[in-house]
């Protein structure tokens, strides 16, 4: 039996499918007799548009999303041109139009190429802005070959959505929700032989008015015994047409969110409970995967590492002399030393799930963190040599002005270190918020404005969107968060400008009864401090959060009226943070 999975535009191009890298593997180990094959023909678009272009369009998914909708429903291409041309800010080399032609030429040429007359079954994995390519290709794969079953499966395939799918798009046939491996095992021997379907995670055609049941009876529960993900696919695409650029290698440690209390996120909708695999399991993987492929870089496409065996697991790669190194997305660590030893096991690169810098937006949040630990995040991942991405949510419902202050005030102290995206809120379909929006001022959830651009009013009505807009406070919002949006945009321009990143923007030498720090500040003349005798020690022994009261402890000599005169001094400075009675020195020891 013959299976065709495909990742369609816009997945990262440099990286390989790890859905289709896993599924594959999977289905090898478990039925023998299915032959597997991958399909990435998003790297020929990526050769087409140029590897740049593309990356600018994968990183703005309205932009991305806007192509394929100009080409799935031709009467959007107006509206939709101008969702590309307002959300792509920064310039493609080339414009909406002659992308169209070039995405459409590409589609027809790859299409041509294929022969998909002995697929028993055709997949179509759909995560971020996956969902209108696939639905194009799957279109014209409908008509080339009627009688081959299609199902669609990925992150975007939630319960509403797939039902709302089957009842608009006739060319999908099966909708998977959830965990995909053991789902499309069962769909696939159901396509070759006929068994009957008991998976509740597949949804068939003929029961898209049904009630579903919820997903997670087929959910793997121990995720060492997994194949290793098979990229054969993908290396043999890139070999073929000699694309000029090493991959990066998706891998997981874990599946879900050991936290899952944040009330704007929606990101774990597929995974019900977390689940990871062992330091053990981690190390062979990347072993195998490095030596297999010849590839040095990795990517975790966890929600939240496993705290305690990403520590053991970065510590035996501490340990290996490959030059191997790691991107992965955590929450704030609340050790300064857990930064250093994951850096030197190789993860270089991480994105912290900082969100707020007021202590009640982040409570409102259910973050689970304080700006304390968010600002500690900040210097110490830059201190150990990671560069840290991370956003700030403007705009969330109820923010109040005193929190936009909080905000403009801590963004002050952070300015030394790598600057922040701004994210505006959007309402995550089956996120707390969302599941109870009296709590949080909404009034009415609909349709979010610019899918309304892209996508014909009739079908729109009907699909049960991700992404979504709501009524209540979100023009006081827009407003309230203009001087954050503002800041942070000063905070951006002042970092790219900078012309040593390499040398923080705030640093300290230390001369042993005395400190320099050094202070680069935007449009002005760079700043000097000395501190001298026990104002170096106090400073010193804030280089991790203290409180006030364990100072005093320290330093019997000085009263509290002293120290909170000189933390004063220090904090109009910009130069230490202090929130509630806690401390942090903000200085770099410059390497």
């Amino acid at each position: 039996m013959d299976l065709a999975l495909i990742s369609m535009p816009w997945a990262i191009f440099n990286r390989p499918s790890i859905q289709l890298g896993c599924l594959k593997a999977y289905l090898g180990q478990e039925l023998q007799t299915c032959r597997v094959t991958c399909f990435h023909p998003f790297l020929d678009i990526a050769a087409a548009i140029g590897f740049d272009n593309y990356r600018l369009i994968a990183e703005t998914p309205w932009a991305a999303e806007a192509l394929y909708c100009g080409l799935l429903f031709p009467k959007m291409q107006k509206t939709a041109g101008t969702v590309f041309s307002r959300t792509l800010k920064r310039i493609v080399t080339t414009d909406y139009p002659r992308l169209l032609e070039i995405l459409r030429l590409q589609h027809d040429q790859w299409l041509e190429q294929q022969d998909f007359s002995q697929c028993s079954l055709i997949g179509f994995s759909v995560c971020f802005s996956q969902l209108p390519a696939s639905l194009y290709a799957a279109r014209d794969i409908r008509k080339k070959w009627p009688g081959i079953p299609i199902v669609f499966g990925g992150s975007t395939c939630t319960p509403a959505m797939g039902r709302s799918l089957l009842k608009i798009f006739p060319e999908i046939d099966f909708i998977i929700t959830g965990e995909g491996e053991r789902a499309l095992k069962e769909l696939v021997l159901h396509c070759t032989s006929q068994e009957p379907l008991s998976c509740p995670e597949i949804i068939s055609h003929h029961e898209k008015t049904g009630n579903i049941q919820a997903a997670g009876c087929g959910e793997i529960v121990n995720l060492d015994d997994l194949p290793l993900p098979d990229y054969s696919d993908y290396f043999q695409h890139i070999r073929q047409k000699n694309l000029g650029f090493f991959p990066v290698l998706p891998v997981e440690f874990s599946r879900g969110c050991w936290w899952n209390k944040c009330t704007f996120c929606n990101l774990n909708l597929q995974w019900h409970g977390y689940r990871f695999k062992h330091c053990q399991q981690m190390t062979a993987e990347i072993n195998e995967l490095a030596q297999k492929y010849q590839c040095l870089d990795f990517t975790f496409t966890d929600n939240a590492l496993p705290v305690k065996e990403s520590t053991l697991f970065f510590e035996a790669m501490a340990g290996d002399r490959r030059d191997i190194r790691f991107f992965a997305e955590i929450r704030t660590l609340k050790s300064r030393s857990v930064y250093t030893r994951y850096c030197k096991g190789g993860l270089n690169s991480v994105q912290i799930g900082i969100e707020a810098l007021s202590d009640s937006l982040l409570g409102r949040m259910c973050k689970g963190t304080t700006v304390m630990d968010n600002v500690a995040a900040m210097k110490f991942s830059q201190e150990a040599g990671m560069t840290l991405d991370g956003n700030l949510i403007l705009e969330f419902p109820g923010s109040t002005a005193a929190e936009v202050e909080q905000t403009l005030a801590a963004l002050d102290k952070v300015f030394p270190f790598h600057p922040l995206s701004a994210a505006a809120f959007f309402l995550g379909h089956g996120s707390p918020v969302s599941c109870s929006p009296e709590k949080y001022g909404i009034t009415t959830i609909t349709q979010h404005p610019t899918n309304k651009k892209l996508y014909p009013p009739e079908i729109l009505a009907n699909l049960d969107m991700l992404i979504k807009s709501y009524r209540g406070d979100r023009t006081l919002q827009t407003r309230l968060w203009q001087p954050v949006r503002k800041k942070i945009a000063v905070w951006q321009e002042f970092h790219a400008r900078r012309k040593d990143p390499s040398v923080p923007a705030l640093s300290f030498r230390d001369g042993g009864s005395f400190l320099l720090i050094r202070q680069e500040l935007p449009d002005l003349p760079t700043l000097h401090h000395r501190l001298k005798g026990l104002s170096r020690k106090i400073y010193l022994a804030c280089e991790e959060p203290i409180t006030k009261k364990e100072l005093l402890e320290i330093f019997t000599q000085v009263t509290k009226e002293q120290l909170n005169t000189f933390l004063a001094g220090l904090e109009q400075k910009n130069i230490i943070f202090c929130s509630g009675d806690s401390c942090l020195a903000l200085a770099i020891q410059s390497p």
